[in-house]
């Protein structure tokens, strides 16, 4: 069985407990290591005691670059009572440095795998600090044996322009796993039709001041015809005073956390639409990526709202469904929704049920590929102890 150390930014990121659900799907055994973003290490996460390596705080980069130092330091100590893994994967670019920290510790020529899944502004910027974090992600995934990540805007916009990685690369969507095998070509069975007030539902990694500013707004203009349901976990270090604005909006609720995929069937069938909109990193990232709320809201009917000029938006454009606005305003709301009656509504949610299912979900036949593929990468000969031997 394939032994895979899986080293973490957040432990209790809900995308990491996915992707443990899926290697294990496929047949790999996990070993977990990472960051936490609490006061007390994490003690479970899908079955698995993680290793921890101290706590990181979202949005405070010198001090996660203290901590990697850190732990850089003991890491070895710290992975000293497992099994040399046949592979490791970093999550993030400060995991790579300690991906390449714990494969000296093992003394083996253990493949390292670098996931990533986010380009961050600071990596983009054209100074000194950019240019020195691009130059070190080079340096550290110089010899990794595949890059791992969600969007095709990803390699377009960064990782081919700047020449960042010489590894292939697995593209690999944030798809929803259906633990249950789904069909090529079977239809999702609609339910009886949730009735008005009409409900946009905006779950996940909440950061995003911009999309909740503009929410609260259309949805008080809409007077009680929409409303925001919110779900996850709110960014405090973007918008500290989230929960306080939340209160004070007649339209928006928030409903705390959720279980993913336990209860994502039931939270997409209180809403009608799936905000996939996102402003954190506008221009950048924010125009790239493919988030878990795309699939997660196709995969259980919802009609997802985005903008145009984004990869989302492209994707759904590609797909003929969804609203895509022009522009982010309440008005482009205002005229993308103002005058959504059930005919309309029934009409879009009947496209996005007609998509083959697997253009939302990842099945345990995925997941398989998935570890084969990482499997053919611990047992390939190393080309550079091939030469050595020359």
């Amino acid at each position: 069985m394939l032994h895979v150390l899986y080293l973490v930014h957040d432990v209790s990121d809900p995308a990491v407990r996915r992707r443990i659900i899926m290697l294990r799907a496929g047949g790999a055994r996990v070993t977990l290591a990472g960051f936490r973003r609490t006061a007390n290490p994490i003690a479970d996460v899908e079955g698995l005691q993680p290793i921890d390596l101290g706590a990181t705080r979202d949005g405070r980069f010198a001090q996660r670059m203290a901590a990697v130092a850190k732990a850089a330091v003991s890491i070895g100590a710290k992975l000293g009572g497992m099994a040399r893994p046949d592979l490791i994967i970093a999550r993030n670019l400060e995991m790579l440095v300690l991906a390449r920290r714990a494969k000296s510790a093992f003394g083996a020529k253990v493949p390292i795998v670098y996931e990533c899944l986010d380009i961050h502004r600071l990596v983009l910027r054209d100074d000194l600090l950019g240019k020195a974090l691009r130059g070190t992600e080079r340096y550290l995934a110089r010899d990794v044996k595949l890059l791992v990540t969600s969007s095709p805007a990803f390699i377009a916009n960064y990782f081919k322009p700047f020449g960042q990685i010489a590894a292939p690369v697995e593209l690999l969507e944030n798809k929803y796993f259906d633990a249950a095998a789904v069909l090529p070509g079977e239809a999702l069975q609609t339910e009886n039709p949730l009735p008005p007030p009409w409900r946009i539902g905006w779950f996940g990694a909440l950061r995003c001041r911009r999309s909740l500013e503009l929410l609260a707004d259309f949805s008080r203009r809409a007077n009680g015809r929409f409303e925001v349901v919110l779900r996850g976990r709110p960014a405090l270090s973007e918008f500290p005073d989230f929960h306080a604005f939340v209160e004070a909006e007649p339209w928006l609720s928030f409903r705390g956390p959720y279980r993913n995929p336990e209860d994502m069937a039931a939270i997409y069938r209180e809403v009608h639409f799936s905000w996939a909109i996102d402003f954190f990193e506008a221009g950048q990232n924010s125009e790239w990526l493919l988030p878990n709320r795309l699939y997660e809201g196709g995969r259980f009917g919802a009609v997802p709202i985005s903008m145009g000029n984004t990869e989302t938006g492209r994707f759904l454009n590609q797909q003929d469904i969804g609203i895509l606005l022009p522009e982010a305003s309440p008005q482009a709301l205002e005229a993308a929704l103002g005058n959504m009656d059930e005919h309309r509504f029934a009409k879009l949610k009947a496209r996005v049920l007609a998509r083959n299912p697997r253009t939302w979900s990842h099945d345990r036949n995925d997941c398989r590929v998935l570890v084969e593929k990482l499997r053919g990468l611990a047992t390939a000969p190393d080309p550079y102890a091939a030469e050595a031997l020359a």
